[in-house]
């Protein structure tokens, strides 16, 4: 399939969920690797834990998980060296965060994913790759709107 000029949303839809397919492979690879520790769920909860610390209730919320199956998990990922578990004051909160070793685990994997993209993104033209970087910076503002009422793109807009 492939998107035309003038189309329409749903169109359009049905474009980028043929397409996504292709991002989700590229960004897959890094995390499907054979020195990767973790399964993909316990990857999951560490990339949650990497934007800071959370209870493991706050955890469990984040993944749509249970409390128990979200500590089980966390009892999995403090066994393998990736968390830290923080009992604080209130024995019944106790917070997860990353160790160094969970920390340099997600640099390594962000470091492959920015590689692999940047291998695909090299085979397009400049046009090419500029049109999909301002697309994906339109796309990232209107679901951020349509999520949390704020509308401001992070993503740097492509000269």
């Amino acid at each position: 399939m492939v998107a035309t000029p003038g189309q329409g949303a749903a169109e359009s839809a049905a474009v980028l969920d043929e397409v996504a397919g292709s991002l989700i492979d590229v960004w897959a690879r890094t995390h499907n690797a054979p020195d990767v520790p973790v399964p993909a769920t316990q990857l999951r909860a560490l990339f949650v834990l990497e934007r800071g610390p959370v209870t493991i209730s706050g955890l469990a919320t984040e993944m749509g998980a249970l409390v128990s199956s979200a500590s089980r998990l966390c009892d999995r990922l403090e066994a393998g060296g990736l968390l830290l578990r923080d009992p604080g004051r209130d024995r019944r909160e106790v917070t997860v965060r990353l160790t160094a070793e969970g920390r340099e685990l997600l640099d390594r994997l962000g470091r492959r994913r920015r590689e692999e993209l940047a291998r695909v993104l090299s085979t397009m033209s400049s046009p090419a790759r500029n049109a999909l970087l301002w697309g994906l910076a339109q796309f990232h503002e209107a679901s951020a709107t349509g999520r949390d009422g704020e509308g401001e793109s992070s993503f740097p807009m492509p000269a």
